[in-house]
Order: C-alpha cells, then sequence, then structure tokens
C-alpha cells in the first residue's frame, strides 16, 4: 500500500498549490464571479453595466496570462479568470449587438 505522502492525493494535498495554500482557495472561490456572470445572462441588456464588464473583462485576461507566468504556475487561477474575462466579453458583446439594433431602428 502506497504512503500517504506518495499517493496521488497526497502529492495534490502536498503540492504548492494544493489546498492548503490560498494558490488552490483563490481561485476555487472566485469560480462565484463566473457563476454571477452566468446568472446575469438573462437580464436585460440596458441593466448591464458596461463599466464592470470592462474591469472584469480585463482583469481576467490580465491575471489568466499572470497566472502562467507566476512561480508556481496556477493553471486552477488561469482557467477561473479565463472564464471570468469569457462572461464579461460576453455581456459587452451583447451591449454592443443590442446598441447596433437600436441604432438601426432609428
Amino acid at each position: 500500500m502506497a504512503s500517504a505522502g506518495t499517493s496521488a492525493f497526497g502529492k495534490f494535498w502536498n503540492s504548492s498549490v494544493g489546498p492548503k495554500t490560498i494558490h488552490f482557495w483563490a481561485p476555487a472561490m472566485k469560480w462565484g464571479l463566473v457563476i454571477a456572470g452566468l446568472g446575469d445572462l438573462s437580464r436585460p441588456v440596458d441593466q448591464i453595466s458596461v463599466r464592470q464588464q470592462l474591469s472584469l473583462a480585463a482583469t481576467g485576461l490580465i491575471w489568466t496570462r499572470w497566472s502562467t507566468i507566476i512561480t508556481p504556475k496556477n493553471y486552477s487561477l488561469a482557467t477561473v479568470n479565463f472564464f471570468v474575462g469569457c462572461t464579461a466579453a460576453y455581456q459587452l458583446a451583447r451591449v454592443a449587438l443590442a446598441g447596433k439594433k437600436s441604432e438601426e431602428k432609428a
């Protein structure tokens, strides 16, 4: 039988990005932003804050890159930030398309 230090779980538990570190918990909690962004997909376009979505898109994309160049590399953080940026970019696209449609009607 493998010891706790050499099992797959033991390696994960004791890794530099495992659950004993902030490198694990920060991305885990940040999924809440993605869930909130997905929940906002049903929100009317006129209620979407463009400034907020620009901020989320920018920080999501910046932190996605940063997560891959820091030590230890944190692919969990990169993944969640990529999805934060994508959901915000999608919301911005919705706002832009709604603005274009309203200009065509006028």
